[in-house]
């Protein structure tokens, strides 16, 4: 069974709030003394922010930290969200602007963005860490690169060549019993052949993906058929289709070859036999594969065929997303039935016995993995429905330049009066230089902010870490993906400075953007 067109999905996560409530927060004496370990000292990326606090919803001026005070709130205990922000509830979108003031650190930090009442660091009891990207599952064995797509071999591929060879095998017996033990390597022949015939039918969805200028992340056989990880979708019905229908053809064209090359040979011998298994076998992939419900090739077509009727893709899924799952359901119960009554060839059975048990287990199977395709496939299309709504500009937050040697108390207050989320170091000219790390400045104890210089606690920008502002949906997500990080600087298309994105702030809008009805 192929399962062709695949997941782009990145990080997840909730819009930001856009509330705006006062920011400014009660002033702390000056130190008396410096803290002997200076700016030098940077706080470790795998400290975690779960210090509990007051109710965000219920807050008086008294609760803010004062001198000598315990100088907690509570945050967002999400080890992947960032949960910083420097003021509470400011909008995100906003340029980058500084503010001058009297010079006073502040005791209370600017605000976590999915909290606006809650405060951006805590004191030094509490620990943060950047929100780690998930690894890409390799998938199995590595076989080669073909076109550049790597190949897996799934582990329970060899799950299923052991019961292909088994059965097989015992076919081999009652045709050619003079093979005695060597017809169970003839039968691992054929298991090897068969699949081999499936990476074909994969290699065709490949093909005309790359045609299309789609990416395929990777092919993986596994045991029921191979999985083509196209990640993103076809741009037209008719290239939706193509696409589709190329893997049963090709499987139709091989059952055509092994049909041809069978005339060539003497029936009743070895190369006969599996000639004929072969044959027949990827005349039923093609088949399978053709009938019309997600998450098969024909449930793509037939997608692809009430999305060019309806002009909405959307439309195209709902329907071949529930022939899908009538489909797993007449799977269920229609293959032990026609298995029981000899409808396919094999004489009919009258009590259960394990034949019976194992074609019951065997639609089980099956069936679960239609259904869940099929839900799959709707939840894929709902989040590329929403996707455009995932926008640079909108989930940006408000920056403030400040300079490398600028305290961090300071830089914070400046951030506090300008209503500002985020942190940018610049140099003399007002060029970016780095990011201040939300996750650093958690780690900061608040006697210690007036001692530690920003520099010591961001993140040199690359090129990577700069979007454009324009960037949505897709893109927005394929250019985070190919440059993990926690903060990206976003920029104009004039080079001017917007504000900085949270890795974070995306992950939450994804989040929403995927339980949000259609």
């Amino acid at each position: 069974m192929d399962e062709s067109g695949g997941s782009g999905q990145p990080r997840s996560g909730t819009e930001e709030s856009t509330e705006r409530r006062p920011g400014r927060t009660t002033p702390a004496p000056e130190p008396t003394r410096p803290d002997p370990t200076p700016s030098d000292e940077q706080p470790s990326d795998d400290r975690r922010p779960d210090a509990p606090g007051d109710d965000a919803g219920h807050e008086n001026p008294k609760s803010r930290t004062e001198p000598g005070s315990d100088g907690r709130s509570e945050g967002t205990g999400d080890a992947d969200s960032g949960s910083q922000g420097t003021t509470a509830g400011d909008e995100p979108g906003n340029r980058p602007s500084q503010s001058t003031g009297a010079e006073r650190p502040p005791t209370t930090p600017p605000h976590d963005p999915s909290h606006p009442d809650r405060t951006f660091a805590h004191s030094g009891t509490t620990k943060g860490r950047p929100p780690q990207r998930p690894k890409d599952p390799r998938g199995g064995l590595l076989m080669g690169r073909p076109f550049g797509v790597p190949v897996y071999v799934a582990p329970s591929w060899f799950l299923v060549a052991a019961l292909i060879t088994w059965v097989f095998g015992g076919q081999l017996d009652r045709v050619l019993p003079e093979l005695g033990a060597a017809r169970y390597l003839v039968s691992l022949f054929f298991a090897v052949a068969f699949y081999a015939s499936v990476l074909v039918h994969e290699l065709a969805h490949t093909v005309a993906a790359l045609r299309f200028k789609l990416p395929v992340r990777r092919i993986q056989l596994q045991f029921f058929g191979g999985v083509s990880e196209i990640e993103k979708e076809a741009e037209t019905p008719g290239r939706e289709f193509v696409l589709a229908f190329v893997g049963p053809l090709l499987s139709l064209v091989l059952s055509g070859v092994f049909y041809g090359a069978l005339q060539l040979v003497e029936p009743g011998t070895v190369p006969g036999v599996l000639l004929a298994g072969l044959m027949i076998s990827n005349l039923i992939v093609a088949a399978f594969n053709l009938l019309p419900g997600l998450p098969l090739d024909g449930g793509r077509m037939l997608r692809a065929v009430v999305w060019k009727i309806t002009g909405r893709p959307m439309s195209g899924t709902v329907a071949a997303a529930w022939v899908g799952r009538a489909l797993a359901v007449s799977v269920l119960v229609g293959l032990p039935w026609l298995t029981q009554s000899g409808a396919l060839g094999s004489d009919a059975v009258d009590n259960v016995g394990m034949d019976t048990v194992l074609d019951a287990l065997l639609a089980a199977i099956l069936a679960a993995i239609i259904w869940t395709g099929a839900g799959n496939s709707l939840r894929m299309a709902r989040l590329r429905e929403h996707l455009p709504e995932l926008r640079a500009r909108t989930l940006t937050r408000r920056a403030v330049p400040v300079e490398t040697h600028t305290p961090l108390s300071e830089a914070l207050r400046r951030a506090n009066d300008a209503g500002a989320r985020a942190l940018v170091v610049v140099d003399a000219d007002g060029n970016p230089l780095s990011l201040v790390r939300e996750a650093a400045i958690v780690g900061v104890p608040e006697h210690r902010r007036p001692w530690v210089a920003v520099s010591g606690l961001a993140q040199d920008l690359t090129d990577g870490m700069r979007v454009s502002a324009e960037l949505a949906g897709e893109e927005l997500l394929d250019a985070l993906r190919a440059n993990p990080a926690t903060e990206y600087l976003v920029v104009e298309e004039t080079g001017e400075i917007f504000g900085v994105l949270s890795a974070a702030d995306v992950e939450r809008a994804f989040v929403k953007a995927m339980a949000r009805p259609n």
